[in-house]
């Protein structure tokens, strides 16, 4: 169960980083996941100070800290940096 929630916690930060703020009920519903598995997920990335909680309209959202939304950033930065070397790699092969 531990390796389930760490990498459904991998997938909730993806996910937090890919939408920025996700009302925190819609969660389980957006990785098509049993809600017990994101929650320990989320307590996981809280326990780490990865994550930020706040309230709109009488409901709570779930984001990314400041520092966790850099990382993730960069790391799509990274990655379409190796894509790119990957594709130039394989048009010179050509």
């Amino acid at each position: 169960m531990k390796n389930k929630i760490g990498e459904m916690a991998a997938k909730v930060w993806k996910t937090l980083g890919e939408k920025e703020d996700v009302e925190l009920s819609r969660l389980p519903q957006i990785l098509k996941e049993k809600g017990e598995v994101v929650y320990q997920a989320l307590g996981w990335l809280a326990r780490e100070d990865k994550i930020n909680y706040h309230s709109k309209e009488k409901k709570t959202f779930v984001s990314l800290s400041y520092d966790e939304r850099e990382i993730f950033k960069n790391s799509l930065r990274t990655s379409l940096g190796r894509n790119l070397q990957e594709n130039s790699l394989k048009q010179q092969e050509k």
